[in-house]
């Protein structure tokens, strides 16, 4: 219950008394009222500028009125927005809630929001943001890879023959900085080293990788138990990483790497779409002049660029790099001949004989 208010002439004793040099605890006992009560009132003199004696022309009515002014009304249009981009940075880092934000904006903002309502604000300015920046991922946590649908064209400068070339798109998921290159295929060995390469432009590794079910990567795919191809799997163990495939017919599960890809074919692949490339080199070293431009470019709904979010969110995150890349190695099934040799690549390698016409 909120504590009376003591008649004017009484916290006029408190302001005599207070001026008169004597401690609060002995005005308390004197007039017969709280200590915290006569502390109140003397801080309540002090920022209405009142001293002791009180001037003759001020009357009760005006001594009320400077000592308990009415409440000031903050009308809530009026009341200090949160810096809302930055808030939705910050939510990504490990461990930071909606709750230890409040407090930090509340204790710079007295008048602001209550946290119901700051909630509620933040959900609104969320909710207009497109699916994939509405979605948190933690900083370090995951990398998204794909390839683009879109393809390119080297010529061979020798017979002049044109083949068709793949583009590797890598996202983080925090700051959705994005890596990119072209290779001849989509196979096994373009894969794995498309990878090593993204680790190596990250400068690290994070704790998770998310491929759509692509072959090269996934023997079967499955919602629940995907079966990895075991050369990708050796390729995580030697990163210290995890491969979480997408699950299939769940797009939000990789809808980072969809805007990756579509970033990468809109502002790198359409403007390359005139040029002549005689080399994978040369095509590479053009789409890296371009990336480095598409991720310093500010993000219209972030107020910060890609690299900026980077060295904010996920770079601090991410795991060290090994000391050495990982070597390539490629996994196969052969049965052993009557002969006691296996043929891997056009050479025979000879088997102890009791391994023959068995599944090595």
């Amino acid at each position: 219950m909120p504590r009376e208010r003591l008649p004017m002439r009484k916290i006029g004793d408190v302001l005599r008394l207070h001026a008169g040099g004597l401690s609060k605890r002995r005005i308390a006992v004197s007039l017969s009222i709280g200590r915290t009560a006569v502390g109140d009132y003397i801080s309540r003199a002090r920022r209405a500028d009142l001293g002791w004696p009180l001037p003759e022309d001020l009357s009760e009515e005006d001594l009320e009125r400077l000592l308990f002014p009415p409440p000031t009304m903050i009308s809530p249009d009026r009341r200090p927005l949160p810096d809302w981009p930055m808030l939705h940075r910050e939510l990504k880092r490990p461990s930071v809630t909606l709750s230890l934000l409040w407090e930090e904006y509340r204790a710079v903002h007295r008048m602001g929001y209550g946290y119901s309502r700051f909630c509620d604000l933040y959900r609104d300015w969320r909710g207009r943001l497109n699916p994939t920046m509405r979605q948190a991922h933690v900083a370090g946590e995951k990398m998204f890879v794909d390839y683009a649908g879109a393809t390119m064209e080297v010529i061979d400068g020798h017979t002049g023959e044109v083949r068709t070339v793949q583009i590797f798109v890598a996202t983080l998921g925090a700051s959705s900085y994005t890596y990119a290159e072209a290779t001849w295929t989509q196979a096994l060995p373009n894969w794995i080293g498309s990878h090593t390469r993204a680790f190596a432009y990250f400068g690290g590794v994070p704790r998770q990788i998310v491929p759509d079910n692509l072959k090269s990567g996934v023997v079967k795919a499955c919602l629940y138990d995907p079966e990895i191809n075991r050369t990708y799997a050796g390729m995580a163990a030697h990163y210290d990483t995890a491969i979480m495939p997408a699950r299939p017919r769940k797009p939000r599960d990789k809808a980072k790497v969809e805007v990756g890809v579509q970033v990468v074919e809109r502002w790198i692949l359409a403007r390359l779409r005139n040029r002549r490339f005689f080399s994978l080199a040369e095509l590479n070293q053009a789409i890296h002049e371009l990336l480095e431009e598409v991720n310093r470019r500010v993000t219209k709904h972030l107020g910060a660029s890609r690299r900026q979010l980077f060295e904010a969110l996920d770079q601090p995150a991410l795991k060290p790099l090994p000391g050495q890349a990982y070597q390539y190695a490629e996994w196969k099934q052969r049965r052993a001949g009557l002969d006691y040799h296996v043929e891997v690549a056009k050479h025979y390698y000879l088997v102890p004989h009791a391994l023959a016409r068995q599944k090595l």
